[in-house]
């Protein structure tokens, strides 16, 4: 199982630990447009800590998976969040250890 598969199963578990660890430490989140949005490992830690305390029902259930080199695309569909379900698509990029070092997600 690679970094991507284990984060989505610590996402639906609420486990903030097991989710950051999937990610490098300089980690870079993205919009659709490339922007930065967040980075690093103790952002992420504070941004999605509160999103897992906030929404214990939080699930992601990913519909399509594309591997290509070091690249993965989701496409997903998350429900359990306080504004209700969303439909997105993020795009992960690997680094050589394995974990990943870049997210965009296309709203």
């Amino acid at each position: 199982m690679d970094a991507v598969e284990r984060q989505v199963e610590a996402y639906n578990a609420g486990d903030v630990d097991a989710f950051v660890a999937c990610y490098a430490n300089d980690v870079v989140f993205e919009d659709a447009d490339g922007a930065a949005q967040t980075g690093g490992r103790d952002e992420m830690r504070k941004r999605y800590g509160e999103l897992f305390a906030s929404a214990p029902n939080l699930h992601a259930e990913i519909t399509s998976r594309i591997r290509v080199g070091s690249y993965v695309v989701d496409e997903e569909r998350v429900s359990g969040l306080p504004n209700g379900e969303i439909h997105a698509v993020a795009i992960y990029k690997l680094d050589d250890e394995g974990l990943i070092e870049r997210v965009r997600f296309l709203p």
